[in-house]
């Protein structure tokens, strides 16, 4: 009896999770612009998605924002990960931990907003128009809160990796930078490319710190789509989250394939 009610929960479960994004996607090949009746099959809405120049607009700043902000948080997520790491006071590791944590913690609406304040500030003490500096804000916005992910995807791969391999290119004849590239990056690559998938994804559908942050000259397509709720969202904007979907797809499985590519492989128990 508990096996089928356990199954009966994940069913529902699942329902609740994909339902909505299936539909979504049978609806990006409705024939018509109605979101309760299928009328047949078309890719019109692919065609006049490919054609908005407002939408490829909003889409490679989308993509531009995304790529720039998961390769500088990785990158410093990593070297910060390393740097926890090394630190011997417990007090003092545990207590930045806790403070990178609080990017994840914190409502991103305070977050949003204490951004938006601090670079207004910036930019009235640089004396420049807000514009000016709205697509570098909204850049280290997004690298500020993915951040923390990253470091909580690398940081366990490191303490699972431990000291011995690093310690043995040493004494090898390796220097510390060699032993991390040579050594110890490959063996944790597949947490840094968790995180970097991860900081991508976030920074791909992020609306509240991109709405508070953002600049009128700069813009996503998450602001784009909230803009279109004030009138009417039209069916390409399901055809090109279709899309989005099949691209998160894609690389969610190329980073899973890739983690089990370069996971130690487990052997039998070896005879004395």
């Amino acid at each position: 009896m508990r096996k089928y009610a356990w199954r009966i929960y994940m069913a529902i479960i699942f329902a609740i999770l994909y339902i909505p994004i299936l539909t979504l996607i049978v609806f990006s090949f409705n024939d018509s612009a109605s979101t309760a009746d299928f009328t047949g099959f078309s890719l019109d809405w692919y065609r006049e998605l490919f054609s908005s120049a407002e939408t490829f607009t909003a889409l490679r700043n989308t993509l531009i924002l995304a790529v720039l902000s998961s390769l500088i948080s990785t990158v410093i997520g990593t070297a910060a990960a390393e740097g926890i790491y090394k630190m011997k006071n417990k007090l003092v590791r545990k207590s930045v931990i806790s403070v990178t944590n609080i990017p994840m913690m914190n409502p991103e609406i305070v977050t949003g907003m204490s951004m938006m304040l601090f670079f207004v500030a910036v930019a009235g003490f640089l004396r420049v128009e807000y514009e000016t500096i709205g697509f570098w804000a909204m850049l280290i916005a997004h690298v500020t809160f993915c951040l923390p992910y990253v470091i909580l995807s690398v940081l366990p791969r490191i303490n699972e990796l431990g000291d011995s391999l690093s310690e043995a290119a040493l004494d090898l004849g390796c220097t510390p930078l060699q032993a991390f590239f040579k050594v110890k990056l490959p063996n944790i690559m597949p947490g840094v490319i968790s995180g970097m998938t991860m900081a991508f994804t976030l920074s791909l559908d992020d609306f509240v710190i991109s709405y508070f942050v953002g600049s009128s000259n700069f813009q996503t397509l998450p602001l784009l789509i909230y803009s279109m709720t004030k009138k009417k969202v039209t069916p390409d904007m399901y055809a090109l989250s279709t899309l989005i979907v099949f691209a998160v797809f894609v690389l969610l499985v190329i980073s899973n394939m890739k983690k089990d590519k370069n996971s130690p492989k487990r052997h039998g128990g070896r005879k004395r």
